[in-house]
């Protein structure tokens, strides 16, 4: 069995690593393709996605201080050092907290913007809104006007038109009656 497995683990036999020839990737382009290249050779297995890298946060500051530095002559010279090192460290807490609060003031101002922008959209809005309804009510206060005057048009050529028929039968009947009547010209006594 030892011997069988040997034989399988040679290499450039197909079937293990040892099949795929070593290339060394000479720029970023080719180490990118043979990357994609190896995840393509096996689409079946999961995609290593690296995980978002944590933000940088100082160390909190010590509640108690227990060798605390003094401006007394007498300290050695490693002693510099030390307080070097804290006071850079002190200093880069600081430098944090500070861009901390600058990136919070930038955000709240955005946010502030962002707003300020939309109520004055919206007042834009608004007015135009207002002045399509003053528009809207001017067509139709136009629109019912000319229904009335067309109206009235209507009922006077009605009336005319009536008061002509009223007036031709008036005269019909006037002819009619003055046929009928005696006339003095006639002659009758």
């Amino acid at each position: 069995m030892a011997a069988h497995t040997q034989k399988n683990n040679k290499p450039g036999k197909p079937g293990g690593k040892e099949a795929q020839p070593l290339i060394i990737a000479k720029t970023p382009a080719e180490e990118q393709r043979l990357r994609l290249e190896r995840l393509m050779r096996n689409p079946d297995k999961a995609a290593p996605i690296p995980d978002r890298p944590k933000e940088w946060n100082p160390r909190a500051p010590p509640e108690f201080v227990r060798d605390v530095m003094g401006s007394s002559a007498g300290a050695g010279s490693g002693e510099f050092h030390v307080y070097r090192h804290l006071r850079r460290r002190e200093y880069q807490r600081q430098d944090f907290l500070d861009k901390i609060a600058d990136k919070l003031d930038e955000d709240q101002q955005y946010l502030d913007k962002v707003e300020k922008n939309k109520q004055e959209a919206e007042e834009r809005t608004a007015k135009r809104r207002k002045k399509r309804e003053k528009l809207k009510q001017k067509k139709l206060m136009a629109k019912k006007a000319k229904l009335e005057s067309k109206n009235k048009e209507d009922e006077e050529d009605k009336s005319s038109d009536s008061s002509e028929e009223d007036k031709e039968e008036e005269e019909e009947r006037e002819a009619e009656d003055d046929a009928e009547a005696p006339s003095f010209i006639m002659g009758r006594k």
